[in-house]
């Protein structure tokens, strides 16, 4: 299969969470497969309606946004930086995941030890940038269409994203955008559905590449293991 633009994300192992995150997106990245979304009652939306935006990329939490390869670099080499940056980097360890509101949709966010891996995800889009093709005149300015800030418009410049280094925050993204109602409504329905995932201590211990397909959906290619 052709990738028209590859990622590093953080995705689970094959977990409950991870199985349940599959089945409420719609998409299983692991093995490319589409499911219909669990039957939970008292939604605001059905499921499908809430999940539309983030079904394509699956259950994960970006560590370097998606890219085009650049000229001169090829999957082989990509491959091989990030296998032999993982190798250096020891996995991070962090409190538990906590179903969060982050602006207008709903997310799990990590407790405790995220500056460790605020560190992990800047030295990857540092030591990988240089697979990284220039964004476009037309995708510079969609992504100026959002209230940037000063740094935010430096880190576009310099690394093809807004939100990378100081003003990263990992999040696995569970709806798209949504009124404060909706928002309120659906974590009041949803949290009783995972919180017995949330309690245990989350690790990040492996980085997964993934790929984008013809039909814009992800897809996992490889997980390697922080083993330093």
């Amino acid at each position: 299969m052709r990738y028209s633009r590859y990622a590093v994300y953080y995705t689970l192992p094959d977990t409950p969470l991870d199985r349940f995150g599959a089945a409420w997106l719609g998409w299983n990245a692991k093995t490319g497969e589409r499911s219909g979304p669990p039957e939970i009652e008292g939604l605001p939306k059905p499921a499908h309606e809430l999940t539309e935006t983030p079904r394509k990329y699956g259950l994960h939490g970006t560590i370097k946004p998606p890219f085009r390869l650049a000229e001169g670099t090829d999957t082989a080499s990509l491959r091989k930086a990030l296998a032999a940056l993982c190798a250096r980097h020891p996995a991070v360890e962090m409190t538990a995941l906590q179903l969060t509101r982050l602006g207008s949709f709903l997310a799990l966010t990590p407790t405790g030890n995220t500056e460790a891996l605020q560190a992990l995800a800047g030295r990857v889009v540092e030591r990988l940038d240089r697979f990284r093709a220039p964004l476009t005149e037309d995708e510079l300015a969609r992504r100026r269409k959002a209230r940037l800030s000063e740094r935010q418009e430096e880190n576009l410049d310099r690394w093809g994203y807004p939100y990378v280094m100081e003003d990263f925050r990992f999040h696995m993204t569970l709806t798209g955008r949504l009124s404060a109602e909706e928002l309120e409504q659906t974590r009041v329905v949803l949290l009783p559905q995972i919180a017995t995932y949330l309690e245990a201590p989350f690790c990040i211990d492996a980085l997964t590449l993934c790929g984008e397909d013809e039909d814009g959906r992800f897809h996992e290619l490889h997980r390697y293991a922080l083993a330093g």
